[in-house]
């Protein structure tokens, strides 16, 4: 698979889940699949940053689940997912001294990512409320309320 290619996935990746891919380049740094020794990026593969990292998107995938957590589409969000993106997918082409067509691939992966999940699960949600609401129409329209109350265990 070609660098660039490579670059805009991880962008996607942090379109999807904004600390997921920068912990992923820095473990691929850490364990030497990744050479960003004497580049700006060299900090990725420093001993503590891949556990860091790990543990910040641990906590991004808890907070996503909360009802207060901003839309990614909202301008803070997307923005930071691009910038993310953009590093990440700079840190696979830096080992090949093509900095800025990783970073430029990797914000396109963002943008593709944020907008292609979002887009994504907005579709999987009203196909799933539809498919639940079909159910329990089908469910309860032919039969009693109390015939199907007590089919689901209440008495």
């Amino acid at each position: 698979m070609g660098l660039y290619a490579l670059a805009f996935l991880i962008g996607v990746i942090a379109g999807l889940r904004a600390l997921t891919a920068p912990a992923a380049v820095s473990w691929a740094a850490r364990l030497g699949w990744l050479h960003l020794e004497n580049t700006w990026l060299a900090f990725l593969g420093f001993a503590a940053t891949p556990y860091i990292l790990t543990v910040l998107a641990l906590g991004e995938l808890v907070n996503d689940k909360l009802p207060k957590t901003p839309s990614r589409k909202a301008p803070p969000s997307f923005i930071v997912r691009i910038v993310i993106g953009a590093l990440s997918g700079a840190a696979i082409s830096a080992a090949r001294d093509v900095l800025v067509g990783g970073l430029v691939a990797g914000a396109l992966g963002a943008v593709a990512g944020t907008l292609g999940g979002y887009e994504f699960r907005a579709r999987l949600v009203k196909a799933t409320e539809e498919k639940i609401s079909q159910l329990l129409y089908s469910k309860t329209s032919s039969q009693s309320p109390v015939h199907f109350s007590s089919s689901l265990g209440a008495e």
